[in-house]
């Protein structure tokens, strides 16, 4: 972040949800010496994590996956549903895939591998401030891996499937969340959800198609309900695994 960006946004309040005192102190030690971040409360389980986040309404949680008496999964599936501007970034290992899996499903917004570097993490717990998601690519591949095994035809495939017979409207109304529609995607949705699948945040997507950034708000929240996805992570994971044209 620059000097500008530091005076003109306050500093990222940050909760680190870890059960090993020494990962939890060392974490809140790097964060703290960020002028941009603040460490506001450290959990040691997810009981903690769940009542420190609604006490101090953070902008970002790490959130350890295996803690004692909540899981970090649990936590995090309570905090996105009661705390929507709380953003979850998950720390985990590669020996996690379907723990990982059911955190997508939670509604976690970023995951990282343990033994990401320093300048990663700080990276990432910028993204989230700036709105976008984050999915390193080993563990992008072990939660593709549970969709295919979970969800040999997903509902995006379908829709895509419908598509050639159904003609593309963007003014159309979404169909319900949680029921199995067939209303295809647009053009201009389709070419969002790509923006989104790469990391992008509304505001990057308006700037590159030339929208502004509350049309591109709206795009996001009618994919979401045509798509029935719960995050933007789920919106990527999607994305990856629609067939591209050849």
């Amino acid at each position: 972040m620059t000097p500008d960006e530091s005076v003109n946004h306050p500093a990222i309040r940050i909760v680190i949800a870890e059960d090993q005192a020494l990962v939890r102190r060392g974490a809140a030690m790097l964060l703290s010496m960020e002028p941009d971040m603040e460490v506001v409360g450290q959990a040691r389980n997810g009981v903690e994590a769940v009542e420190l986040a609604q006490l101090l309404h953070p902008d970002v949680i790490l959130m350890d996956l295996h803690m004692p008496l909540k899981g970090g999964v649990a936590a995090t599936r309570e905090i996105t549903r009661d705390l929507p501007n709380t953003q979850v970034l998950v720390l985990t290992t590669l020996h996690d895939d379907e723990t990982v899996f059911e955190a997508v499903r939670a509604g976690a917004h970023a995951y990282l591998l343990k033994d990401a570097a320093e300048d990663e993490l700080l990276e990432t717990i910028r993204a989230l401030r700036r709105g976008e998601s984050r999915l390193t690519p080993q563990i992008a591949r072990k939660v593709m891996d549970q969709f295919r095994r979970l969800v040999p035809m997903p509902v995006a495939a379908s829709l895509r499937e419908d598509a050639s017979n159904t003609p593309s409207s963007e003014n159309r109304a979404p169909a319900p969340r949680g029921s199995v529609g067939t209303e295809p995607l647009s053009d201009k949705e389709e070419r969002i959800l790509e923006l989104i699948s790469q990391g992008m945040s509304n505001r990057q997507i308006a700037h590159t198609l030339f929208l502004a950034e509350g049309t591109v708000k709206n795009y996001v929240s009618r994919i979401m309900a045509k798509l029935h996805a719960n995050t933007r992570t789920e919106l990527a994971l999607i994305s990856m695994k629609q067939p591209r044209p050849d």
